[in-house]
């Protein structure tokens, strides 16, 4: 059931590539949204005005220059919106980063989910959807990832945050009985995407005539899943709140009732090399290849199991990889051309 929502939607994260896409897709359905980034120099900050610009051309959007680091900020925002329903989307990303600048990690994906956490527990809240990722299975050899396997060994700091969002999001729904709904994200990709990721990356390079790397030698696969539906995921699930069973006969039932965790991904693992040959034939030229050994912080494969997602919402992602790189590519070349 779609609740009812009167009061402006947080979207943190909202100039970057998926809570871009989330904002959107609420102000296009009549909601109005409130949007919260810091336009950090993680990369081009161009990219991130440019997506601010379009949704400040919309209805109903207003936005805070804000870092969700800043506890008194965040609490102040908190307070003058008094928002019911939030969608977490801001977040320090990149697994290999995360080598360089731990910190930035801790800061950004710890401290400040914990202020998010703070501020709703102040409001009337009905409903907190966050952005967790598939990076918290690590390389487990159990595919596909389902939510209740057991994710205890992360192999990057990245993981290790979002894993720590995950118990924190548990904590505070238990304690303050808050409706709390975590999104696992599988390998997001389509336009505006994020310049440090494969599609964009390989597509510029493939462009520029210069090489791409490819890491583990390509034996790679990766659930990669379209933006839209992603969006579309997200914003299904943030306007359904878990139910909260205030007769539940233990605590354990009780916590279940108001917490819930899905994988949102396409279900259909790709190689990498496929994904390159795929841009390659969009492109119409052949990417120079430099293979190199797997990195430290990579996995193997992602593979989400969503039937969860499908049995609660109905929703089934269905878009096919050639489709959607062919958007980022068309996306792109628009970006690039102006």
């Amino acid at each position: 059931m779609v609740d009812k929502v009167s009061t402006p939607i947080i979207v943190t994260g909202a100039a970057g590539f998926i809570g871009f896409h989330v904002a959107k897709r609420l102000l296009s359905r009549g909601y109005d949204v409130v949007g919260i980034d810091n336009l950090n120099d993680y990369y081009d900050v161009s990219l991130k005005e440019a997506r601010l610009d379009q949704l400040k051309t919309q209805k109903g959007f207003d936005f805070f220059r804000t870092d969700i680091a800043d506890r008194n900020a965040v609490a102040d925002i908190f307070d003058r919106v008094k928002p019911t329903h939030i969608a977490h989307l801001a977040a320090q990303p990149g697994v290999r980063y995360s080598l360089e600048n731990p910190h930035a990690y801790v800061q950004s994906n710890v401290a400040g989910f914990l202020n998010i956490l703070e501020g709703c527990r102040h409001c009337d809240i009905k409903h907190l959807a966050y952005a967790s990722s598939s990076s918290v299975y690590g390389n487990s050899p159990n595919v596909p990832y389902q939510t209740d396997q057991r994710v205890d060994n992360p192999i990057s700091l990245y993981a290790a945050t979002k894993k720590s969002n995950e118990l924190m999001a548990h904590a505070y729904s238990h304690i303050w009985s808050m409706p709390v709904t975590g999104l696992r994200f599988f390998t997001v990709y389509g336009p505006w995407g994020r310049p440090d990721m494969a599609a964009y990356l390989f597509t510029k390079a493939i462009r520029e005539g210069t090489p791409i790397r490819v890491f583990n030698n390509g034996a790679l696969r990766r659930d990669f899943t379209y933006i839209d539906d992603i969006a579309e995921g997200v914003v299904k699930v943030l306007l359904s709140a878990p139910h909260i069973k205030t007769g539940a006969a233990d605590e354990y039932q009780q916590v279940a009732s108001n917490y819930r965790l899905y994988n949102i991904g396409n279900s259909e693992p790709v190689e990498l090399m496929k994904m390159i040959n795929t841009l390659e034939e969009l492109l119409g030229k052949k990417a120079i290849k430099e293979y190199l050994p797997m990195q430290p912080g990579d996995v193997l494969e992602t593979f989400s199991d969503t039937t969860a997602l499908e049995r609660d919402f109905g929703f089934q992602i269905h878009t096919p990889l050639e489709k959607g790189l062919a958007a980022f590519v068309d996306w792109y070349d628009t970006y690039h051309a102006t």
